[in-house]
């Protein structure tokens, strides 16, 4: 009896500690587990044409695209790594060592957290882009904004590097991964980055976006006001309307979807209790919060003309031919 349950067990030996296998998926999971390839592989491969896009073309080399390319790297990183390494967790144990678990938990938080960096960076660009449209050309330069890119991920790998300085340290104290992989942040790491990665980054979001939008429809009206004539002020209201209410749902997309996404995970903070990451215990969590990352290059750069077009000399392989990188995009 004992050896059977030894037998199910990751490691045998740790028979007290060792994760249980997983069970075999039976065929109505199958299933889950082709949709979440399938979304590794299209958050992957999204993200990719975005970094290709702007990486090549000159003419797309504008502050405001060097965020979403840092944001599309951040995010093409999920895909490549986060998800497929948490379909494999669903169906295999974890055989690493405690550090590379540890190495491989910065990793993943290191990625989380500069997803939700970039995603602040690109709204206090677009705060800049329409509150103070006179100066943004001077303030917000290609330099700068590389700069600020580089913070945002160093910041991030030493923020992450702190509140798993224990679990680098000594790797084998916390036992976090014998068969399994998980990790759990206590109280005060736990609220820590709660409020860091969660509530000042949707404060700011909210903050600059309701500005924006609150600046973007006085503009409207403004241009209302001073056309005369009855037809053409018409037509201008019909238009100022529709951009009003596409800025809406825009603004309105991208502030729920990262609410949606990250507040599941975060939620055990407000009730008090440990943070929990684990493909086993909650993988719905986890994947809704990677699946961000999937929705990330759908808002920031379909929205944009130019990624079609783009997308368009990518797949035909006009990128091969000579000063493809000059060619007119916008």
């Amino acid at each position: 009896m004992e050896t059977s349950q030894r037998d199910e067990l990751c490691f045998p030996q740790l028979f007290n500690k060792s994760y249980r296998k997983p069970t075999p998926a039976p065929s109505d999971v199958l299933l889950a587990y082709f949709l979440q390839s399938f979304i590794a592989l299209i958050t992957a491969a999204l993200n990719l044409l975005v970094i290709i896009s702007i990486s090549h073309f000159r003419q797309l080399h504008t502050p405001t695209n060097l965020l979403i390319l840092s944001l599309a790297v951040s995010d093409f990183l999920v895909g490549l790594i986060l998800m497929p390494v948490e379909i494999l967790l669903t169906e295999a144990c974890w055989y690493l060592d405690d550090l590379m678990c540890a190495l491989y938990c910065v990793v993943t938080f290191t990625i989380t957290s500069s997803t939700v960096g970039n995603m602040v960076l690109i709204s206090i660009d677009r705060y800049f882009a329409i509150c103070d449209p006179l100066h943004y050309t001077t303030r917000v330069t290609v330099n700068r904004t590389k700069i600020c890119i580089c913070l945002c991920w160093i910041c991030a790998i030493i923020y992450n590097c702190l509140i798993l300085k224990d679990s680098l340290s000594q790797p084998d104290s916390q036992n976090y991964c014998q068969g399994e992989f998980i990790v759990v942040l206590n109280n005060i790491t736990g609220t820590v980055d709660f409020v860091v990665t969660f509530i000042a980054p949707i404060t700011v979001i909210i903050v600059l976006y309701m500005r924006v939008f609150v600046v973007a429809v006085s503009q409207a009206r403004a241009m209302r006001s001073h056309v005369i004539a009855v037809t053409i002020k018409r037509s201008v209201s019909e238009k100022a309307k529709k951009s009003e209410m596409k800025a809406a749902r825009t603004l309105g997309v991208v502030v729920l979807v990262f609410l949606i996404c990250f507040f599941p995970y975060y939620a055990p903070s407000l009730i008090g209790e440990d943070i929990e990451n684990s493909s086993s215990t909650s993988p719905i969590v986890v994947w809704l919060l990677y699946f961000n990352s999937c929705l990330n290059p759908v808002i920031y750069a379909f929205l944009y003309p130019w990624f079609r077009k783009s997308v368009k000399l990518i797949v035909t392989l006009k990128i091969l031919q000579s000063y493809s990188c000059d060619s007119k995009i916008l």
